[in-house]
C-alpha cells in the first residue's frame, strides 16, 4: 500500500472535501469558536490566532503517507464556497488494514444531512481506495447526534467504555461504532437498488 493521494476536490451532491487552505481562516474560526460544536471534540473552543495555528497544521493532512496519519478535509459546500465543517479519516494500521472516521460540523449546517453525505463520501476513500478492512468511529455516549448520523450510515455500535477517557476535565464514557469493508459493499449495492426501484416507471 503506498498511502492515499486523492484526487481533489472530491465531489458529492452538495459538497467538496479537499484539502484546507489559509483562506479558509475566517470559515474555520466560525465553527471553532463555539462552544456547542467543540464540546465532543479533542480541541478546546478556539481563538482566532488558535484557529490560525491550528490551520497551518492542516494544511499538510491532504494526503496519507504512513500509518497512524489523519486525512483532514475541508467540508466545503458548493453553493456559497463557504467551509462549513471538516471531516478526518486515519490510516490506523497497514497491516490489519484499520481506519477511523470523524467529523465536525458549524452548528448552522447540522440537521441538513451534510455531515453524512461528507462521512459517507470518506468512508468510500478509505474502503475503495486505501483498501482498509474496517474503520471505526470512536465518540462521548452523550454525543446523540453524531451517534444517530454513525447509525445513518450503516454503522454499528460494538463496545461502550466506561471512563474511558479523562476528558476536558471529566471522566467520559465512550461509544465505539464499526464498518466492515464487505458491509459497506452490500450497503452500497442495497442503496442502488432501491433508487433503481425508485426511478423505475410505475406499470
Amino acid at each position: 500500500m503506498s498511502g492515499l493521494h486523492p484526487a481533489y476536490p472530491l465531489r458529492t451532491e452538495r459538497l467538496e472535501l479537499r484539502p484546507h487552505r489559509r483562506e479558509d481562516l475566517d470559515d474555520l474560526y466560525a465553527f471553532h469558536s463555539r462552544p456547542e460544536v467543540v464540546r465532543y471534540t479533542p480541541w478546546p473552543v478556539r481563538n482566532r490566532e488558535e484557529t490560525r495555528a491550528a490551520l497551518e497544521k492542516k494544511l499538510v493532512q491532504g494526503e496519507l503517507t504512513e500509518p497512524g496519519q489523519w486525512l483532514v478535509l475541508a467540508i466545503e459546500l458548493r453553493e456559497t464556497g463557504t467551509v462549513i465543517g471538516e471531516v478526518l479519516l486515519k490510516w490506523a494500521s497497514e497491516a490489519d488494514r484499520q481506519g477511523e472516521i470523524g467529523f465536525a460540523l458549524h452548528t448552522d449546517y447540522q440537521g441538513k444531512g451534510l455531515a453524512a453525505e461528507a462521512a459517507r463520501e470518506v468512508l468510500r476513500l478509505g474502503f475503495e481506495d486505501l483498501e482498509l478492512h474496517r474503520i471505526v468511529a470512536i465518540l462521548d455516549d452523550r454525543n446523540a447526534p453524531s451517534a444517530q448520523l454513525l447509525e445513518r450510515l450503516g454503522m454499528r455500535r460494538e463496545g461502550h467504555h466506561i471512563h474511558a477517557m479523562h476528558f476536558k476535565g471529566e471522566w467520559a464514557n465512550e461509544f465505539v461504532y464499526a464498518l466492515l469493508k464487505d458491509e459497506w459493499i452490500s450497503g452500497r449495492q442495497e442503496s442502488a437498488e432501491s433508487d433503481r426501484g425508485q426511478r423505475r416507471p410505475a406499470t
